[in-house]
């Protein structure tokens, strides 16, 4: 991982270690990419519902792999279970929904919200 990968911000104090938001878009993009065959010309998948443990840190320079399995359905939710390691072991684990809608549909719902 780069240094961008990892938590930092000037007035508050961060380990050089990954930030947790970075690997959870890693497990998003691991879900979304087992979803794409399903995807249909206009739609896209989105992330609906998210459980995540950040269990060990990963230093600048660590490579991380990030993988996913497909779990079930319910209803409009695909569910996935979804881990990330690295060169020591699991870094990360949850469980992950995602739901397949027309972009156009996602783009209108958030033009509608107050500050569009």
């Amino acid at each position: 991982m780069t240094a961008d990968a990892f938590a930092r911000d000037p007035d508050e104090h961060y380990p050089q270690v990954l930030a947790t938001p970075v690997m959870i878009a890693e497990m998003e993009r691991a879900c979304a990419a087992l979803l794409r065959p399903l995807l249909q010309s206009g739609d896209l998948s989105v992330g609906a519902r998210l459980e995540v443990s950040h269990v060990a840190p990963t230093p600048v320079g660590g490579q991380v792999r990030t993988s996913a399995r497909f779990t079930g359905r319910e209803g409009a939710l695909y569910w996935f279970d979804v881990w990330s390691e690295d060169d020591g072991g699991k870094i990360g684990q949850g469980r992950h929904a995602r739901a397949i809608l027309p972009q156009s549909a996602i783009e209108s719902r958030a033009a509608a919200r107050p500050g569009s």
